[in-house]
């Protein structure tokens, strides 16, 4: 029954995401049609403005030719359906072509390289991030959940909406300030000194230059994690069962751990996958404060430049992972709830 289930949970992720890219390529073929052939238009008179000494007629027929190369490149003459469907398979096959104007650290224009490039910065800063936010909150939240409406509880319950109404970008400008130009710990921007050291040295320099937008993502995020920790817990060690066993006299220590966590795991499990999945996609905002160049920064340069292949490639690439996820996740839960495992029926 579990194999039914995990076949049909692949085959209906599988379709999600080709419905997900085959809409993303409808949105990009309408809305940049007019951009695109503005562009053209922009390149072949550029083009046509370095030909020196020659005649009107003549840079007239280039320009006329040259349009019609540019058009049937960007596949301009085919019919809307036709390209969406031609940019879905493309997507699905992981072709997404060359960049129209960003390049990698090598010079290169494949978008797949630009795209892997960026991908294992935001994986190091964000990942790291978050798999502490989740460590230091679940504990947090044990312990506030251990004795509710104690002192600890309060003080952490109260730090916690304050630190959810704190933008994460002001945060990291007071700390640039104050580690950066005061007391002058940390540099203020980049994943390396230029040029980078060799060796051992190479990954202290990461660290360091890592180290800032690390604490920062930390000061913000585990408040949350612990808060939603504290309330699942605290409903779970209200249930009859849990009252039997400190009945029984079993220690406070093991109904915890054995008992209650078990039972908030789910849950808890839930949103931890979700917090990794969505940090794998960066941030915007935060990757320019620290000029940090991952997902977020490579998106935000992409739409500045309106360079649409890498555009398509960072959405594909971000939704395939967490498409992935939550597949791993739902599967995962097969094995902790068997109600799943036969459609939700008990």
């Amino acid at each position: 029954m579990y194999k039914w289930f995990a076949f049909k949970r692949i085959l209906k992720g599988i379709f999600t995401y080709a419905i997900i890219i085959f809409v993303l390529s409808a949105l990009f073929n309408t809305v940049t049609d007019k951009t695109v052939r503005a562009e053209i238009e922009e390149q072949v008179r550029a083009e046509s403005s370095r030909l020196k000494n020659v005649p009107p007629a003549a840079i007239q027929r280039f320009q006329e030719q040259r349009r019609i190369d540019l058009i049937q490149l960007y596949r301009l003459d085919r019919p809307l359906l036709e390209r969406i469907l031609y940019q879905t398979w493309n997507s699905l096959t992981f072709n997404f072509g060359k960049s129209t104007i960003i390049k990698s650290s090598q010079g290169e224009r494949d978008v797949l390289t630009i795209v892997g490039e960026a991908l294992p910065r935001s994986l190091l800063l964000f990942t790291t991030a978050t798999l502490f936010e989740i460590i230091i909150g679940i504990a947090l939240g044990l312990k506030k959940a251990q004795k509710p409406g104690g002192s600890m509880d309060r003080i952490t319950s109260v730090i916690t909406m304050i630190v959810y109404g704190m933008p994460t970008f002001w945060l990291a400008m007071i700390l640039i300030m104050f580690f950066v130009y005061n007391l002058k710990l940390f540099p203020s921007a980049g994943m390396h000194t230029v040029p980078p050291p060799e060796g051992i040295m190479y990954f202290v320099d990461l660290l360091w230059h890592m180290a800032l937008p690390l604490l920062t993502l930390l000061l913000i995020g585990f408040w949350g994690v612990a808060y939603y920790v504290r309330n699942i817990v605290l409903g779970v060690l209200q249930d009859d069962y849990i009252m039997a066993a400190r009945a029984r006299g079993i220690p406070e220590h093991s109904v915890l751990f054995g008992h209650t966590l078990r039972t908030a795991a789910p849950p808890i499990m839930t949103m931890s996958i979700l917090s990794l999945l969505a940090s794998i996609t960066g941030a915007i905002i935060f990757e320019g404060i620290f000029s940090w160049p991952g997902l977020g920064n490579l998106y935000w340069i992409a739409v500045q430049q309106n360079d649409i292949p890498v555009l398509m490639g960072d959405l594909t690439i971000t939704t395939g992972i967490y498409q992935v996820g939550l597949i791993i996740l739902d599967l995962t839960y097969g094995f902790m709830d068997p109600r799943i495992k036969v459609g939700g029926k008990a």
